[in-house]
């Protein structure tokens, strides 16, 4: 896109007279992640102390400001000119309100600061938990093993523990039952 504009063959200055190629000392990319990276360093906390992500949110943003460079070499100047001005202005009126007496002038409100409080977390012993969760899955099987239970019994707790749906339930176990036990008569037939 840059390269159709002919007022950029010819607007620059220093050592991008042409705007409208990449920059072959790559001044400009290094430029742009260090302004990037400026403004992340200077402008990510505020408001975000609470935010337990704002940690990770600021080093991807570090990692993305690393990374510009490698895949913004090829870019025309024009662009860098553009992107290195809005973060030098991104980074000066980041500076600028945090200020106190812009703040106040401004009626921003201060936020105060929390204290980082880290709750000690429980120890996890998985030998423990596996073990465990092997002896109940052990006498779970032990007990539906030796204590068969008949499909009317069933129904029948559940009719007497529930109240007005019970009837409901009760009458779809009964039906369940029946096709049950008329599939089994037309197998041995």
């Amino acid at each position: 896109m840059a390269e159709k504009m002919e007022s950029f063959k010819s607007g620059g200055a220093y050592w991008f007279t042409d705007l409208s190629t990449p920059d072959s000392l790559y001044i400009f990319p290094v430029m742009t992640a260090l302004t990037f990276l400026l403004t992340v360093e200077c402008n990510m906390q505020e408001g975000m102390e609470g935010n337990p992500a704002a940690a990770t949110i600021k080093n991807v943003s570090r990692v993305f400001a690393v990374l510009t460079v490698p895949f913004t070499m090829s870019f025309p100047k024009a662009i860098f000119c553009y992107w290195i001005t809005s973060n030098l202005f991104s980074l000066g009126y980041g500076l600028v309100l945090k200020a106190p007496g812009v703040k106040k002038a401004l009626g921003v409100p201060e936020i105060p600061k929390q204290p980082v409080v880290t709750a000690p977390r429980p120890s996890i012993d998985l030998y423990t938990a596996l073990k465990q969760t092997l002896k109940q899955a052990k006498t779970a099987s032990q007990q539906s093993t030796s204590l068969p239970i008949e499909p009317t019994k069933v129904a029948n707790q559940i009719t007497s523990s529930s109240s007005s749906s019970s009837s409901t339930i009760n009458q779809r176990l009964r039906n369940l039952e029946k096709q049950v036990k008329g599939r089994k008569k037309n197998k041995k037939r």
